[in-house]
This record gives structure tokens, C-alpha cells and sequence, in this order.
């Protein structure tokens, strides 16, 4: 079990409490001594597949669990520029606990989008501001995808659900389940419900054995009705639907697609830490033969200008959707889509390169090199997959090509 994470005092000053509450301000000046705080136990976290607390209460402390939270409700309320580099700096130290951390900010940061009962938010956020309180969406379904195959039955006091999640990120830690489930009602309607983690009913199973991000404990949970409230209903309409539009670009709805786009900036923060370790490792490797150390040949030298190519042209995208949203500019679904895929081409091509350079030395597990290239493997599992991004970019395409010409 990795000691504790604890770099010397990383203040977060608490913000202005417009809502009523105190929420850390994180102090984006210090994000580097984050990433080396995480980077100090990622290998250990990797080798255990434990769930990282250590980790997770540093960020908790350094207030970044809850920097996305609007300043409407006495948060930090961080630009999207902002969101990016905090994801780039906590992927860089530690994948796994960068995806665990994403998971619950993108909710906060989708909150204006899709307001949450201003009941439960309340209270999600007073428990924020004296713990760690993750959340993550439980979705995905072992026998039918993203279907409905988990029902909401009403009861006297509110409803009990029953269903099977898997690869519900952080499972182990999570205070609470956004958990996407059909309701029994005359006409069944797709539901979000707050579930607490620790409800009666729960049964978490220790599945995930995948070949990286495995301290993210992404196990497949199941729900034996397990009650909630009345009031623990987070959306219920529309969900899943695309408002009507006319002529131009589909929208990205909320934010949505563009929020995906900023979240894979924590997989270029782990390509940029493949970059890091490549370019120690021809400073300080000196074979004897040579006499020199190896990133003085060409071959080295282009091949890193190969590397960095492909990732600052992917924090371009990243960094420029980001000031677009800052500046309150439209992005299209198609565009940060489109910009989603290219970015985990790069990145994932970049650290594949970096693997080729050094050769069978990469994949020693003596070094970090080996750890991120399995970890990065998943940058391109998250929905929407390429596959189906591919689909529906090409076929906005053609519509609007036949609109205009056919």
C-alpha cells in the first residue's frame, strides 16, 4: 500500500460563500507538485490495483475534486482552460487516479447545463467541502451496452433498483452513483438517480482486470433494490435526446462533446510523461560504444521531434476548443468530436513511438514507460468510441453536403 501523499502544504483558499458554502479555491500554480506527488505512487497503485484514498485526499485537499463547481454555488467555477490543465497535470503524475478525478468533475462542470434538484445538489456540495466525494455515472450494461436493462420500481418512500453496472470507474471510492435506470411506470421512462455508495443492495465485483488503468478499480456493481428517495431523482426528461435544430452545424448539446474532448487532456498528461521519461533516458544513457549519450544522434533527436508534433498538436486542439468555450464561442458537436479523435490518434501514436525508440527497454516494468503505454490503451475505449464518432461526424457531412447540393 502506497504511504500517503503529502507535498508540503498545497493550499486551497477557500472561496467566497455566495451559496452558502465553503469550497477550496485550487491553487493552479502548484499543479506541478501534484503531478510529481501522484507520479511518486502511480507504479504501486498500478502493481496493487488498489484503490488510490492516499491520492484521491490529496486532490481533496489541494481543492481540485471541486474546482468545476459554479461560482452560483460558492465554487471555483474554473474556465475550461483551466479544467484542461488540471487534467493534463493529474494525468502526467497518475493516469488512474486522473480518470477517477475527471469522473466526478465533468458532472460539476456539466451542472449549468443539466441542473441537478437544488436539494441534492446542496447537499452533494456541503459533503464536498468536507471530504472527498466522487461521483460517477453507472451506465454501461454487461448484457445490453448502454440499454435499460435496470429498473425503477416506485415505492411507497420513493423507489428501489435493481441492475448490473460495469466498468463504473472508482467503484470502491464513490460516494455516489449517478445511476441510469428505466422506471416501471405505464409509459417507462429513462431515469438518472443519487444513489449513495454505501447503500443496503449493493454488491461490488472485483471484475476489472484489464491490462492498464487498473487502480481505477472500474469493477461491475449490482443493485438488488436498493431504495432511494423521491427526491433522488436527478433528470428524468429528454434524456439521451437531441433538441431540434435548423440549418448549420448540431450544436454540441451543454457542452457535452467538447467536456469529452477537455477530459482525454488526461491521456496527453500521461503521452507527455512517456515524453518526459524518453528524453531522461537519452540525457542520461551513455553506451560505451558511443560515448556519448543517445539523444546527441539524429535518429533520436527526430524521432523526439516526431513525438512532440504529434502532442502539442493535440493540446492545440484541446487548449483551442477550451478558449473557445471560454469566449463563449459555439462549438459544434462535429467539431470537438472530430478534435477528440484526432487527439487520442496523436497521443496514443506518440507514445507508441516513444516505445519503438527505446525499444525492449520500454517495456521493462522498472520504468513508467510501460505502465503508461498500457494505460493509454484506454484513451480510445470512451464513448463515443472512434468508430461511432467516425459514423456520425461523416454522416453530418453528407446531410449537410445534400442539403446544400443534392
Amino acid at each position: 500500500m502506497p504511504s500517503p501523499l503529502s507535498p508540503e502544504a498545497v493550499p486551497a483558499e477557500a472561496v467566497p460563500a455566495e451559496a452558502g458554502l465553503r469550497l477550496p479555491r485550487p491553487d493552479l500554480d502548484r499543479l506541478d507538485e501534484i503531478t510529481a506527488a501522484l507520479a511518486k505512487t502511480a507504479a504501486e497503485y498500478d502493481r496493487t490495483g488498489e484503490f488510490p484514498h492516499a491520492a484521491i485526499q490529496l486532490l481533496h485537499e489541494a481543492g481540485l475534486l471541486t474546482a468545476t463547481v459554479g461560482r452560483k454555488w460558492g465554487g471555483p467555477g474554473v474556465s475550461f482552460a483551466d479544467l484542461a490543465r488540471i487534467l493534463l497535470a493529474l494525468g502526467r503524475g497518475d493516469t488512474s487516479v486522473a480518470l477517477i478525478a475527471t469522473m466526478t468533475l465533468v458532472p460539476h462542470a456539466l451542472e449549468s447545463g443539466r441542473p441537478w434538484p437544488e436539494a441534492v445538489y446542496r447537499r452533494i456540495l456541503a459533503e464536498s467541502a468536507q471530504r472527498p466525494t466522487l461521483l460517477n455515472h453507472a451506465r454501461a450494461e454487461p448484457d445490453t451496452g448502454r440499454g435499460s436493462g435496470t429498473l425503477a420500481r416506485r415505492t411507497a418512500t420513493g423507489w428501489a433498483i435493481t441492475g448490473r453496472k460495469r466498468f463504473v470507474t472508482g467503484a470502491e471510492g464513490l460516494s455516489y452513483y449517478l445511476l441510469w435506470a428505466t422506471t416501471d411506470e405505464p409509459v417507462p421512462s429513462p431515469a438518472v438517480f443519487l444513489v449513495p455508495g454505501g447503500s443496503p443492495g449493493i454488491e461490488i465485483l472485483p471484475t476489472w482486470r484489464q491490462l492498464g488503468m487498473r487502480a481505477t478499480v472500474s469493477h461491475e456493481v449490482v443493485f438488488t433494490d436498493v431504495e432511494v428517495g423521491a427526491d433522488e431523482l436527478i433528470r428524468f426528461d429528454d434524456l439521451g435526446q437531441r433538441a431540434a435544430t435548423g440549418p448549420g452545424p448540431e450544436p454540441d448539446q451543454e457542452h457535452a462533446n467538447s467536456v469529452l474532448l477537455i477530459s482525454a487532456a488526461l491521456y496527453l498528461g500521461a503521452a507527455r510523461a512517456a515524453q518526459d521519461f524518453v528524453h531522461h533516458t537519452g540525457v542520461t544513457k551513455v553506451p560505451v560504444h558511443l560515448g556519448r549519450p543517445i539523444a546527441a544522434g539524429e535518429r533520436f533527436r527526430h524521432t523526439a521531434g516526431e513525438i512532440e508534433v504529434l502532442l502539442s498538436t493535440a493540446e492545440q486542439l484541446v487548449f483551442g476548443v477550451a478558449a473557445r468555450l471560454d469566449r463563449g464561442e459555439v462549438v459544434s458537436a462535429n467539431e470537438a468530436l472530430s478534435a477528440k479523435v484526432a487527439v487520442i490518434r496523436n497521443l496514443t501514436a506518440a507514445v507508441e513511438t516513444a516505445v519503438r525508440l527505446l525499444g525492449s527497454a520500454a517495456l521493462s516494468q522498472d520504468n513508467p514507460l510501460e505502465r503508461i503505454f498500457r494505460d493509454v490503451q484506454a484513451a480510445g475505449v470512451h464513448a463515443p468510441q472512434e468508430d461511432a464518432a467516425l459514423l456520425g461526424i461523416g454522416t453530418a457531412r453528407l446531410n449537410d453536403y445534400i442539403r446544400q447540393f443534392g
